[in-house]
């Protein structure tokens, strides 16, 4: 039987795309491609092609490299991959198919991406996650400019009527138009790598908001992952973020968080709505050994005492300069600078989906009128 094992062919499974501000949506969509081969290829395009066919990327194709080589199911990125899927490129990588989400992917001129490799039969689809997209969250920076937040104690989006943005009800397509996100204890066990640390592993500890997650925090966690055997991530609740970040931080809410952080290679466990200051108690429950942070400011508790105070104490605390300085502000302020140029983005990309949309069901009709006239016939 062993021998079959090693004798069988691995399935591997290609997939590509944009890559742009990696959520977990991305990561979903990846998790399940791995899950239909043994070895996952994922091929990024490049800044060039990404401008041609959609509009600016907000990340460069170095960033968005490095992105998707950390998330955990990804075992191969191959940079530059064309922004139309062929059957070349399945066969320069081995892979036996191509995978991608249930959306609209097309080139400048309105042509399916993957009109190759579909007519193939080279290609498989998995669901899309309903709720995020790259669209959407530029579209909830974008709104960073205007009243977002409401009160002390509820946190809400203040929207107005924009259909550019795709965070509204104007927005018309199906994908690029806002739904909102539901996470589910199942969601979270699939992302989630179910491992427990060993007893003579030592615990890592660090914490924060990491919303929007990007490559600081992607290198922030490989100085942390180094740090130890067994890393936990500790994320603050939106109210607590908001508390010492203010405006209408976080962008994402704690639940989009947790997704992303879980999707992370270096991270093995993460604590939801963890406390501000990182107290004995927690430190003794997870058999915490080192408390790291970033060269970021600490903002004091509410209390106004250093949430480190005790890590200090015991003389775990580590500051760790990871070599990166980005942080979630700097995204923000890049998409706030090139506000027209998305919005102009956002638009175009949603015309396109709903011309294709609309084709697609003339398509249907036609499909089902003529089945019908056959049924009649006979």
């Amino acid at each position: 039987m062993s021998e079959n094992n090693e004798n069988k062919k691995q399935i591997r499974v290609w997939c590509d795309g944009c890559y742009d501000m990696v959520h977990f949506g991305h990561a979903n969509s990846l998790r399940q491609a791995k899950a239909l081969g043994d070895v996952l290829i994922v091929g990024v395009h490049t800044d060039e092609e990404i401008s041609k066919h959609k509009g600016p990327p907000v990340f460069t194709q170095e960033e968005r490299y490095k992105m998707v080589r950390a998330i955990k199911w990804v075992d191969q990125v191959v940079e530059g991959a064309p922004y139309v899927t062929t059957l070349e490129t399945l066969d320069n990588n081995q892979c036996d198919f191509c995978v991608h989400g249930d959306d609209i992917t097309v080139t400048a001129d309105g042509i399916d991406t993957y009109h190759l490799v579909k007519k193939a039969g080279r290609y498989r689809e998995v669901q899309r996650t309903a709720g995020v997209s790259t669209t959407d969250l530029v579209g909830r920076m974008l709104l960073l400019t205007r009243e977002h937040f409401k009160g002390d104690k509820e946190y809400s989006v203040a929207l107005e009527h924009s259909s550019n943005l795709g965070t509204d009800s104007t927005a018309r397509s199906p994908y690029t138009g806002c739904s909102q996100f539901l996470p589910t204890t199942q969601k979270i066990i699939q992302f989630s790598s179910g491992l427990s640390p060993k007893p003579t592993d030592k615990v890592v500890y660090v914490a924060g908001a990491f919303d929007l997650f990007h490559v600081g925090h992607l290198d922030f966690l490989e100085a942390a992952h180094k740090q130890g055997d067994f890393l936990i991530v500790g994320l603050h609740t939106d109210l607590e973020v908001n508390r010492y970040k203010g405006s209408n931080y976080p962008i994402m809410n704690l639940h989009e968080r947790v997704l992303s952080v879980l999707a992370c290679k270096y991270v093995h466990e993460v604590v939801i709505g963890a406390p501000y200051a990182v107290t004995a108690e927690l430190m003794d429950h997870f058999r915490v050994k080192v408390v790291c942070h970033g060269l970021t400011a600490i903002a004091s508790d509410s209390d106004g005492i250093d949430p480190y105070k005790v890590p200090k104490q015991r003389g775990c605390f580590k500051i760790l300069n990871s070599g990166n300085t980005m942080t979630t502000e700097d995204i923000v302020q890049r998409i706030i600078r090139h506000r027209l140029e998305f919005e102009v983005r956002n638009s175009r990309k949603e015309q396109k989906e709903l011309a294709i949309t609309k084709a697609m069901k003339k398509e249907q009709h036609v499909k089902q009128n003529g089945n019908c006239e056959i049924a009649n016939n006979s």
